[in-house]
C-alpha cells in the first residue's frame, strides 16, 4: 500500500468514526437529577432537569424507589452514587450524591434504538427523539401502549400516550368508567375526566341518586364544583328534585344550602331553582331583605325583589325619599319610579 492509499485508507476510518461518534451522541441526553424525600411510602421524589436546544424541561414527580436499580436508599450519611432507570424507550445511568434523603447529579439518558419501530408495529408513530425521551421519563412502555390499543378509542394517537401516563388514564380507570354505564370511548374526554376529577365513585353516587349525566355534563360538574356531597347537602334542604342544569346554574351562581338556609330563616321556603338563580344574578341578598324590613317593607315577593334589584330601588335610595317626605310609598310605585327616572 502506497502512501496515498494509506492516506486515504486513514482519512475513511476517521470519517467512519466521526460518523458513528455523532449517532451516539444523536441517542444519549444528558442532563441533572435531584432527589428528596416523599410523603408516600416506598418513593421518592424525584426530578430530572435537560437543557436542549435553547429550551428547558423538567419533570418531577413521586418515583418507586425500586425504579432506581442500584440505589441504596436506606443508608445515611453522604455518598457517591450510581444507579439506573430502565424503560423500554431507554436508559438513564445516573451519578451524583445522596446524604440522608437528599441528593443531585447528572445523568445520561440513551435511548433504546428499537422502540420507535416497536411502537409503530403497535400503530403508533411519529415518535422523534424529544418524545421518545419524554416517554422515557413518563414509562410509556409497550405494554402499556399494547393495552390502551386494545381499548378501541377515538381520537388516539401517539401524542395522547403522553398525556394518558402524566394524568393517569389506565386501562383499569376506563374499564371502571365503563362499568358504570359510560362510553368512555373518546380520548380527549378521558384527559379531562382526569384532569378535573371525574371518577368511577363519582359516576356510581351520582347514579345511586337518580342522575344520570352524560360526559360532557359530568365535567362540566367538576368544574363547577357540583359534587355528589354538596348535591347531598342540597337534598337536606328538600331540593331533591333539581335537574343537572340546576345544579350546574346553582354552582355558577353561587346557590349554596348556606344561602338557601338564610332565606328560609327569613320566611322564605322552597322557593323555585329559578327565582334562585335570579337572586344571585341580581344581588338578592339576606342582607337586602332584612334592610327593607327595617325600612317598613316586610314581605316582599321573590319578583319584587328582583324588580327592585333591577332597577336600582336600593335602601338608600328609599331612606332618601323618606327624608324628603315620600314615605309609605309601595314597592310598585318605587320602581316605577326608578323606571322614569324619578330621583
Amino acid at each position: 500500500m502506497n502512501r496515498r492509499q494509506a492516506l486515504i485508507c486513514y482519512v475513511l476510518i476517521a470519517c467512519s468514526l466521526v460518523i458513528v461518534l455523532l449517532a451516539k451522541a444523536a441517542d444519549t441526553r444528558t442532563g441533572d437529577w435531584t432527589i428528596s424525600r416523599s410523603d408516600t411510602a416506598g418513593t421518592v421524589e424525584f426530578s430530572l432537569i435537560t437543557r436542549q436546544h435553547g429550551g428547558y424541561s423538567h419533570h418531577q414527580s413521586d418515583w418507586p424507589v425500586s425504579a432506581l436499580q442500584g440505589l441504596d436508599y436506606s443508608k445515611t450519611g453522604k455518598q457517591e452514587v450510581k444507579f439506573t432507570i430502565t424503560r423500554d424507550a431507554g436508559r438513564f445511568d445516573c451519578q451524583g450524591y445522596l446524604e440522608n434523603g437528599e441528593g443531585a447529579g447528572t445523568f445520561h439518558f440513551s435511548a433504546n434504538a428499537a422502540y420507535a419501530q416497536r411502537m409503530k408495529e403497535l400503530g403508533y408513530s411519529g415518535i422523534d427523539e424529544e418524545r421518545q425521551y419524554s416517554m422515557a421519563v413518563l414509562d410509556v412502555s409497550l405494554e402499556f401502549a399494547r393495552q390502551i390499543k386494545a381499548e378501541n378509542l377515538q381520537g388516539l394517537d401517539t401524542e395522547k400516550l403522553i398525556p394518558f401516563r402524566i394524568h393517569g388514564v389506565t386501562p383499569s380507570f376506563i374499564e371502571a368508567l365503563r362499568k358504570e354505564g359510560l362510553a368512555a370511548k373518546d380520548s380527549d374526554r378521558l384527559i379531562a375526566f382526569r384532569i378535573h376529577g371525574v371518577t368511577p365513585e363519582m359516576v356510581h353516587s351520582l347514579h345511586q341518586m337518580n342522575y344520570h349525566p352524560d360526559e360532557d355534563q359530568l365535567v362540566t360538574m367538576r368544574i363547577h364544583g357540583a359534587s355528589p356531597e354538596w348535591i347531598e347537602n342540597l337534598r337536606s334542604k328538600g331540593y331533591d328534585k333539581l335537574s343537572i342544569d340546576d345544579l350546574i346554574a346553582f354552582r355558577i351562581h353561587g346557590v349554596s344550602p348556606e344561602f338557601i338556609g338564610k332565606f328560609e330563616t327569613l320566611g322564605y321556603k322552597r322557593l323555585d331553582p329559578d327565582t334562585l338563580v335570579a337572586f344571585r344574578i341580581h344581588g338578592v341578598s339576606p342582607e337586602f331583605v332584612e334592610r327593607l324590613r327595617g325600612l317598613g317593607y316586610q314581605n316582599p315577593s321573590p319578583d319584587e325583589l328582583v324588580a327592585m334589584r333591577i332597577h336600582n330601588v336600593s335602601p338608600e335610595y328609599i331612606s332618601d325619599l323618606k327624608s324628603r317626605g315620600m314615605k309609605d310609598l309601595s314597592i310598585e310605585q318605587l320602581v316605577s319610579m326608578r323606571i322614569h327616572g324619578l330621583d
